[in-house]
């Protein structure tokens, strides 16, 4: 019994304490809401102030603009204005200006209407004038000026016929005479022996055995010799004798006597080839250098630059139609003084003008432009003097001859070539050549004719104006320097000039 009074007092407890908390958690949720309710009524009163403050000074910001826009437009009315106002000043300018115009051109009309009518009264009285003449001679205008032309050609002609056989025959004779004399005098005078050469390009060895050991293993000997020396090496069924086959001849001898002393020796490897090339070409530079040094003492030309004497030995090495360079240019050194000497002409410019003359072969295998023109631009660069430099440039007649200097030293230059047994090669494998160069310009389409000049130095061709016109000229230019470069060996250049002519003919009656 008093268990069941425990449990219904303890549940009566529970259920007072259940009330009591809802009691409790009610109040503190009504006071909740109440604060929340507040603090939002808060929140919203300050959007509404601040949204009234955006308002206004959304408001402020546009009467700004709209002043600033009223302003701008009030500027742009005064620019206006003032603009309209400088036009309209022009346009008040320009009318006067074409009124002022319009005046000058009234006068100047008035002007030329009064010269040509004075130029019509001159004329006139010139018309009387003649007519008067006419009547009074008896002879038209045409018939004096015929009869007067008549007598004055028939007079000169007489005495022009009989002055110009005189000095023909004079000259003629003279001219002959003297020309026999002094070549005469400067070969009598340097009658030497003459022996055609040519720089060798073979190189004897002592068995065929030595073939062998100068190509080396898989070639390894003979690839680094030519790659050293710049040269092709020919070793074929030739006995005893190996060929070196190069375009440049100073290359070709350095090539020629490393070869020769490796063969001597009998140790060929590449590392010991290029010891011997350096030693070979230290070595031919000196000779070169001698031979410069010793030709200019032979002719007797003092004085020149130690590069120009360089320049002038490598000649030792280059041929010309089998005719060494270094021995036909003292040669020529030679002839131009006792020329010059004959002829009263400075004899030690003729002399250094001989000497030098082809001094461009030992260079124009390296560098374009002919023989001529290489060496006297050369020489103009070490201080050779002017008269000297013009006689080299114009020998072969690429530029103007300006000194009697110039003149002897191309006389000699063709004396010395044209002596018995100075070059050896034969008229035929001349005319061969230049005929090969005439009939490669001939075949092309539109070519006239085509001539060959300078020993093949240069080719004129001749086109038909009414096939070929100017573009197709400088085309036709282009096309047959190539095709030469691709079909001919030659040394130095070919100058291809194509000439397009156009003539009117027209007969008075």
């Amino acid at each position: 019994m008093e268990l069941w009074i425990a449990i219904i007092i303890i549940i009566i407890a529970l259920a007072a304490g259940l009330g009591a908390g809802y009691g409790i958690h009610y109040y503190m949720a009504k006071q909740e809401k109440a604060r929340q309710q507040a603090k939002a009524e808060d929140i919203l009163a300050q959007a509404q102030e601040q949204a009234h403050a955006l308002e206004l000074q959304a408001k402020d910001k546009a009467i700004q603009i709209r002043q600033a826009a009223e302003v701008e437009v009030g500027r742009r009315r005064s620019d206006l204005s003032r603009e309209e106002d400088r036009l309209q000043k022009r346009r008040e300018e320009m009318d006067g200006r074409a009124d002022r115009l319009e005046k000058r051109e009234a006068t100047l009309n008035k002007r030329q209407s009064l010269i040509d009518k004075r130029a019509n009264d001159i004329e006139k009285l010139h018309s009387d004038q003649v007519e008067e003449l006419q009547r009074i001679s008896q002879m038209t205008t045409e018939d004096a000026r015929g009869v007067l032309l008549a007598e004055v050609e028939k007079d000169a002609r007489g005495d022009m016929a009989r002055i110009i056989r005189q000095v023909e025959g004079e000259a003629q004779e003279e001219g002959e005479r003297r020309a026999r004399e002094i070549i005469s005098t400067a070969i009598q005078r340097l009658a030497s022996e003459h022996v055609s050469e040519v720089t060798t390009s073979v190189v004897p060895i002592p068995s065929e055995e030595m073939k062998g050991r100068i190509i080396g293993r898989n070639g390894r000997n003979i690839h680094a010799f030519e790659q050293a020396a710049g040269v092709d090496v020919i070793v074929d069924d030739t006995p005893e004798a190996v060929t070196i086959s190069c375009f440049d001849p100073v290359r070709r001898e350095v090539a020629r006597r490393s070869l020769a002393k490796l063969v001597q020796d009998g140790r060929i490897h590449p590392a010991h080839v290029e010891k011997i090339l350096k030693q070979e070409q230290r070595e031919v530079d000196r000779i070169i250098a001698d031979a410069g040094e010793q030709a200019a003492y032979d002719a007797g030309v003092p004085g020149l630059h130690p590069e120009v004497m360089k320049m002038l030995g490598r000649l030792k090495f280059r041929t010309s139609y089998g005719q060494n360079q270094l021995q036909h240019a003292v040669e020529v050194a030679r002839l131009s003084g006792v020329l010059a000497s004959e002829l009263g002409a400075d004899v030690d410019v003729s002399k250094a003008a001989g000497l030098l003359h082809d001094l461009g072969k030992a260079m124009d295998h390296n560098m374009e432009g002919t023989h001529a023109l290489l060496g006297a631009e050369f020489a103009r660069r070490y201080g050779v003097p002017a008269k000297v430099v013009n006689a080299i440039a114009s020998h072969h007649h690429e530029v103007e001859q300006e000194t009697v200097e110039a003149v002897i030293a191309e006389a000699a230059d063709a004396i010395s070539g044209a002596r018995p047994g100075a070059r050896r090669e034969s008229l035929d494998q001349y005319i061969k050549r230049v005929r090969t160069l005439e009939d490669l310009a001939n075949s092309y389409k539109g070519v006239n004719q085509a001539f060959a000049l300078q020993a093949g130095r240069e080719v004129r061709i001749f086109v038909k104006p009414e096939d070929i016109d100017d573009l197709e000229s400088i085309r036709l230019a282009r096309d047959i320097a190539k095709n030469i470069e691709d079909t001919m060996q030659y040394p130095g250049q070919i100058k291809v000039t194509v000439i397009r002519e156009t003539r009117a003919v027209d007969y008075a009656k």
